[in-house]
């Protein structure tokens, strides 16, 4: 007699072909998310697994569940850049290290960049990674600010530009150039250094403005 399928959460190990279609399924959602960004269509990642649509909502009831699972290691990646950014001996190379490494893991991967860029919830992990880099990102500039080698008037937001541009560099160069966003950040970061600096036209954008910012449309923005 064939064992059903075991559901989700029930801690009982897949069978062999379950585990083949939840395998497929987050490939090829780790795929469309790269290409498409984390709102690519659903039932076009279970034609690409080669599964009915229903088959991925078994695995994954919802899209947040399966965005979870995709981007798990990155986002460990991206918790760890910046544990190591925070504690590095020289703050500025732990600065400019921690930006790097952001970009680097974002630039093949406009999943990664949407999660980045706007302010959503999508799972409880996701949050808890979001908040733990945030946290330690004000970290990063503070001791570097405290060296005297970030300029003093930049905020732990603007670092929020950087992201945003990248976004949109790696969009337009990622099939003609796909390094170039190395040379903005470059550009960027002798921006952020403390010699040689000038005053900004315009204060740094508030907490609470970075977040209005970032919101996708539709959740909780009432114009």
């Amino acid at each position: 007699m064939q064992v059903s399928e075991p559901t989700k959460n029930s801690g009982r190990p897949l069978r062999r072909d379950a585990r083949r279609n939840r395998d497929a399924i987050i490939k090829a959602a780790a795929d469309s998310f790269a290409r498409q960004g984390i709102d690519a269509p659903l039932d076009g990642i279970a034609k690409a697994a080669g599964v009915a649509i229903g088959t991925l909502y078994s695995h994954f009831p919802s899209r947040a569940d399966l965005v979870e699972v995709v981007f798990a290691e990155k986002l460990d990646a991206w918790l760890a850049a910046a544990e190591q950014a925070a504690a590095a001996d020289d703050p500025w190379k732990g600065f400019a290290g921690y930006l790097e490494a952001i970009c680097e893991l974002q630039a093949d991967d406009r999943g990664l960049s949407d999660i980045a860029s706007m302010q959503t919830s999508l799972a409880d992990r996701i949050d808890t990674h979001l908040t733990q880099t945030r946290d330690l990102a004000r970290v990063i500039v503070q001791r570097a600010q405290e060296q005297g080698s970030l300029r003093a008037d930049v905020s732990p937001d603007d670092m929020v530009f950087v992201i945003w541009a990248h976004n949109r560099i790696t969009a337009a160069t990622r099939n003609v150039a796909p390094d170039a966003w190395r040379r903005h950040l470059a550009l960027m970061l002798d921006a952020f250094r403390a010699e040689r600096s000038h005053p900004l036209p315009v204060p740094p954008m508030t907490s609470d403005q970075v977040r209005r910012a970032m919101t996708r449309p539709g959740e909780g923005e009432a114009g």
